[in-house]
């Protein structure tokens, strides 16, 4: 029998709720968007890239959403002292890249981890907790809030892709 990724029943953000709340159900139902988007997919199909000259596949954003979910909420907002995910000793993007002997039921149990990791890290953290982010030159202090604001954008453009590929790969469309 061919492993496929099983179905999800995927929260829906709150209509009426206070900041945090709000902020947690956006984020969830765009973590629970990139599952449902690849339910019912086996691992070749997890690895079909998107369209030439790109290499993008589900299998990658998956693995990547696990990291992105990993330095932002615990390695940056909780100052978690954490190694990798994966080597990116040669490549920058191994995330998104190194899948070809990747087993997808370890990628989806690892992106689960991280995200009850992530939850659990910044639960008694309040929004206004601020950390200090160098980018170059400039450091910047960065608060809880504007990480999940951008951990909503991160799911909402690459859950895009995610449509895009998944039409490609089955004609799947649709939220």
């Amino acid at each position: 029998m061919t492993w496929t990724v099983p179905e999800i029943d995927r929260r829906h953000e709150p209509y009426v709720a206070d900041e945090r709340s709000m902020l947690q159900g956006w984020l969830d139902l765009h973590r629970d968007t990139l599952q449902h988007k690849c339910a019912g997919l086996t691992a070749e199909q997890l690895r079909t890239p998107s369209v030439e000259p790109s290499g993008l596949t589900l299998l990658g954003l998956v693995r990547h959403m696990a990291d992105v979910e990993r330095w932002w909420f615990r390695h940056r907002a909780a100052a978690l002292d954490l190694p990798d995910l994966y080597d990116y000793s040669t490549d920058p993007d191994a995330d998104l890249n190194d899948i070809a002997d990747v087993d997808p039921a370890e990628a989806f149990a690892t992106l689960r981890a991280e995200i009850e990791a992530a939850d659990r890290a910044v639960a008694d953290l309040p929004l206004d907790h601020t950390f200090r982010l160098r980018r170059g030159d400039t450091v910047n202090e960065i608060s809880l809030r504007w990480v999940y604001v951008h951990m909503i954008e991160e799911y909402a453009r690459h859950n895009g892709h995610a449509d895009l590929i998944r039409e490609r790969v089955d004609g799947v469309t649709g939220s």
